[in-house]
């Protein structure tokens, strides 16, 4: 099992309730967030396009992170989730300054904090907040390595990229294009 997430930045309208469901449930401090809204323009006048998508960690195959943390508070679980176990985590920041996706804060306790794809709900068969309540139903999660779930049937029917490709990451989260 390979977790993933689709996000379709076609549908997006950039609402942040995403964000607003991250932070909520995760107590995420005031001031911090573990996902965000790009807004990306491209092109030049007049025909200029502009693509809404929410970012977040990108829970990479390859990941910067989890092979520079001195201490292995930054660890891959089941299903490909990267997570930082707070308690080990000296905070020494190697993780934030690798990841390619500046997915990762310092949070004001003294570890570094970021998406955990909402693990615990997912291990009470829940999906992740941000994607339970996007009004556009623009964000998809699931099992990559399961050929009738809907991520991978999405990723092989639709148009779709990774952020930076070229940092080698192997990323888990796919934007509809």
């Amino acid at each position: 099992m390979r977790y993933a997430m689709v996000i379709d930045t076609l549908k997006c309208v950039g609402c942040s309730d995403c964000v607003v469901a991250c932070q909520t449930e995760n107590n995420v401090p005031h001031g911090y967030c573990r996902d965000w809204i790009t807004e990306a323009v491209s092109g030049s006048y007049p025909s200029v396009e502009l693509e809404l998508r929410s970012d977040r960690c990108n829970h990479c195959d390859n990941a910067p992170c989890v092979r520079c943390c001195p201490t292995g508070a930054s660890h891959i679980v089941e299903g490909g989730i990267v997570l930082v176990t707070g308690d080990e985590c000296i905070g020494c920041g190697a993780c934030i300054e690798s990841c390619p996706y500046d997915a990762r804060y310092q949070h004001p306790d003294g570890y570094v904090d970021k998406c955990t794809f909402c693990h615990h709900r997912l291990e009470k068969g829940q999906l992740p907040a941000c994607v339970s309540v996007c009004p556009t139903k623009c964000m998809y999660f699931g099992d990559l390595d399961n050929p009738n779930s809907e991520v991978f049937q999405l990723l092989k029917n639709r148009k779709h990229k990774t952020l930076a490709p070229e940092a080698g990451t192997k990323p888990h989260v796919f934007y509809l294009i």
